[in-house]
């Protein structure tokens, strides 16, 4: 796990040292008294930089694993990027159900009734949810009506067509912690508050 978060730190922190890199000013005499010492002091340095960005990377990966959740449900509709997932039926969490993250549609399970979902790390997930990065398994293809139990990391919204020109939003989540992340520090989501 800690290969995995350096090897996903290490990028953006490459990124943003050659980016500092390229935007410091230039002094434009030879004489190196020309930019004096209180303006040089005020740019931070690349380590400084990356040292923050890191900082924020990780405070980032905090809130989505705060932010994850347990998706076990029916498959409602397989996209091209990921499914669309009837999220509650907690009974999937039972053996022998629980030994694979696909169980197909002919398993004898029920939805949960009056599951409210709680805002804790590895809450069920209740309601329609889009789920992308689900595993690649031999043998195994996703389809319509069978289930899934899989750990869920927040990544925004998805908007899909349901029936006819029906548009419905919902929550988006990813298997691939890196990949929210990644989303959510991109989408500018602030450390300590829950993804959008």
């Amino acid at each position: 796990m800690r290969r995995m978060k350096l090897s996903f730190l290490f990028p953006l922190v490459l990124a943003v040292v050659s980016a500092s890199a390229q935007t410091n000013p230039v002094a434009s005499t030879n004489s190196a008294s020309a930019v004096s010492n209180s303006v040089a002091s005020a740019i931070p340095s690349a380590a400084e930089q990356g040292a923050a960005l890191a900082e924020r990377v990780e405070a980032m990966r905090a809130v989505c694993i705060e932010n994850r959740r347990r998706i076990c449900g029916r498959i409602i509709k397989v996209l091209p990027d990921g499914l669309i997932v009837d999220s509650g039926y907690t009974n999937l969490m039972r053996a022998p159900l629980n030994g694979s993250w696909l169980i197909p549609g002919t398993a004898e399970v029920t939805r949960a009734t009056h599951l409210v979902e709680e805002k804790k790390p590895d809450a069920i997930c209740v309601g329609l949810v889009f789920l992308t990065d689900v595993p690649k398994t031999p043998g195994a293809k996703p389809k319509v009506f069978d289930y899934v139990n899989l750990e869920g990391f927040p990544m925004g919204q998805y908007t899909y067509t349901s029936v006819g020109d029906l548009q419905r939003t919902v929550r988006r989540f990813t298997t691939k912690i890196a990949n929210s992340v990644r989303w959510n520090f991109e989408a500018g989501v602030t450390p300590g508050a829950p993804p959008k």
